[in-house]
């Protein structure tokens, strides 16, 4: 069955529509921005008979129900009247022929700056009819309806009476679609322009009143899921539509405001409520591990959650196969997410990603940017806003964390992670009870030793997972007198420095693909990178502990360079084929530790293309 119908309509029967409001705009459409030359070649290829696109409408009336809101500056007296149908695509261009062409109003548009301002536009009768002068025929004025030069000093035209309209022969777009009143003032002010006048009227008024806009019509069966999709396909130059502003538009149309329970409305004051609210996501932003959360992660931990209940529930009725219900997080499962499950959830999913921040800290991550993958925090919200304290348990602890970095080392949460994050959620609740019931991001999770070759990009989640478990052995800084994590809370700057300096392996003849890589990288103080520059290890090792601010014996310089998981006696002796295999040795045991698996490493192991591109 077709989900939509393709015919046209006469532009002034559609304005019609606008202003009465049978047409209207869905909640998330955004505002209208064009600008004053947009509108202006829009009216253009409407007087010479252009085609300027097709539009979109969307049949009300079916289950898929809308906030809805009027184009910009139509007003309805009482009670709103309920639309008939929505505009999916040609916002932009209906709102600009609706102020122009309907509204007697000054428009407020803005210039070719961005600067707002307000139009009144007029057609010069007599260029008009000129052949090929169309273009200079559409004339704006200021909001005082006239045109200045000199920084205002000058009057250019002046259109502030209807009397000065008639005599200069300069016609209102206001009047296009019906000029009965500005045709009786031309024959009281400017009777002997009457036959040009209808000359004009006759080429291009009624190229306005007989112009046929192209409709698509999507028909009222059509999902939520459709809509969102044709709306993002048809608005390609605009920004996308995201779930939450299209579930916003829905929960409105039940009286539920989902963006003031989201960001509150602190900023703005709300009719009948009595004090600020603070949004959820004000509340996570106290969290600088959660500072990166979005209102889609928050919307799909609640949808899981509830495609959950209704699997158990669909279980318990006693239904098989086909019949029951999945486990989701995916774009069309949040899209249907009930307005009674989003309350149902709403607070205790919030609690559940606060568990989720102090898990987090527990593991040595403190900010959102040290995070490996943002995704991840769904599944893991998830999970314990079902078990709540009991992620404390130190057997379930145990399994958080393993889960946890199986996902981060064996890079299992980038790109299209839907699937894995319903599954993980079911899995790792029967894995709770159950030890042989391992989760496949458990079971599936591998880390080939050559990997750390390719590890040079502090963007990935493999590098920042490694990082955080390097800093969490307790590694100290080269120069100041405090673990490099107690740096960072006290925002000192740091770098990620290469061990044996990128000069001095150059010099060596070390490959970059080897020197490079995460094996001879560590964080450290900015003033320590200084002081290190390009000197040999034992060069600088030397200089940073006889620094007169530092003062430390070899031995005492040898214990800090060992936190970092570095043997010291290859820094000392410039040896950097024994600090390379010796390091690789170490983060492989902290890669074991943590996944719980055995890693082979082979030492001669080297990556097969040596003249890789730089990465960073």
């Amino acid at each position: 069955m077709s989900t939509f119908d393709s015919t046209k309509q006469q532009l002034p029967k559609i304005l019609d529509e606008i202003v009465t409001g049978k047409i209207q705009l869905p909640d998330f459409q955004r505002g209208w921005i064009w600008d004053d030359s947009h509108v202006q070649s829009l009216l253009v290829s409407i007087a010479r008979s252009f085609p300027v696109g097709a539009v979109m409408l969307l049949e009300t009336g079916g289950d898929v129900r809308f906030q809805t809101r009027p184009i910009e500056n139509i007003r309805f007296g009482g009670t709103p009247p309920e639309p008939e149908q929505l505009i999916l695509d040609g916002q932009q261009r209906l709102t600009s022929l609706t102020q122009v062409l309907k509204l007697e109003t000054a428009v407020y548009t803005r210039d070719e700056k961005g600067k707002a301002i307000r139009r009144y536009y007029y057609l010069n009768i007599q260029t008009a009819l000129e052949d090929g002068q169309i273009e200079d025929a559409f004339v704006a004025v200021d909001e005082s309806k006239q045109q200045k030069s000199n920084f205002g000093r000058n009057i250019d035209l002046d259109l502030s009476t209807i009397q000065l309209e008639c005599s200069q022969l300069y016609f209102p777009c206001s009047q296009i679609l019906n000029s009965d009143a500005w045709e009786e003032s031309l024959q009281e002010y400017a009777p002997e322009s009457f036959g040009i006048y209808m000359q004009f009227r006759r080429k291009i008024l009624n190229a306005f009143r007989n112009y046929d806009l192209p409709i698509i019509a999507l028909k009222k069966e059509t999902s939520k899921e459709a809509v969102c999709l044709v709306f993002e396909k048809v608005n390609t130059g605009g920004v996308p539509l995201s779930v939450f502003e299209l579930i916003t538009a829905t929960y409105a149309a039940d009286g539920f405001n989902l963006r003031d329970d989201w960001f509150g409305n602190k900023q703005r004051k709300i009719k009948g409520a009595s004090s600020p609210i603070e949004g959820r996501a004000e509340c996570f932003g106290n969290e600088p591990v959660l500072a990166g959360l979005a209102s889609t992660d928050f919307l799909q931990a609640i949808t899981l959650l509830h495609t959950l209940e209704k699997r158990r529930q669909d279980v318990a009725d006693g239904k098989t196969g086909k019949s029951i219900s999945a486990v989701s997080a995916k774009r069309v499962s949040v899209l249907n997410l009930p307005l009674e499950a989003y309350q149902n959830w709403a607070t205790r999913v919030e609690q559940g990603f606060l568990s989720a921040a102090k898990f987090l800290r527990k593991e040595c991550f403190y900010t959102a940017r040290d995070l490996p993958y943002r995704t991840q925090l769904v599944p893991l919200a998830a999970v314990l806003t079902l078990i709540g304290n009991r992620w404390l348990e130190p057997k379930i602890y145990d399994k958080l964390a393993r889960w946890y970095w199986c996902g981060v080392l064996g890079e299992l949460y980038g790109g299209a992670v839907e699937t894995r994050i319903a599954n993980d959620l079911e899995e790792m609740m029967r894995w709770f009870e159950n030890d042989a019931e391992e989760p496949r991001t458990v079971s599936e999770a591998s880390f080939q030793p050559d990997r750390l070759y390719t590890l040079r990009s502090r963007l990935s989640a493999a590098y920042k997972g490694l990082n955080v478990l390097v800093l969490r052995q307790g590694a100290q800084d080269f120069f100041w007198k405090a673990t490099v994590q107690e740096l960072d809370w006290e925002e000192v700057a740091l770098d990620i420095h290469h061990i044996f300096p990128k000069v001095w392996c150059q010099a060596k003849g070390i490959p970059y693909t080897t020197y490079d890589s995460i094996i001879n990288k560590t964080p450290i103080s900015y003033i320590a990178n200084r002081k290190i520059g390009g000197n040999a290890p034992a060069t600088y090792l030397r200089s940073l502990q006889n620094e007169k601010q530092v003062g430390l014996s070899d031995a005492e310089m040898d214990t800090i360079v060992a936190t970092h998981l570095i043997d010291p006696s290859a820094m000392r002796n410039n040896d950097f084929e024994i600090f390379f295999q010796h390091r690789k040795r170490m983060l492989i045991k902290l890669i074991e530790n943590v996944m719980r698996k055995t890693i082979l490493a082979e030492e001669n192991s080297k990556p097969e293309n040596e003249d890789e591109v730089i990465l960073e």
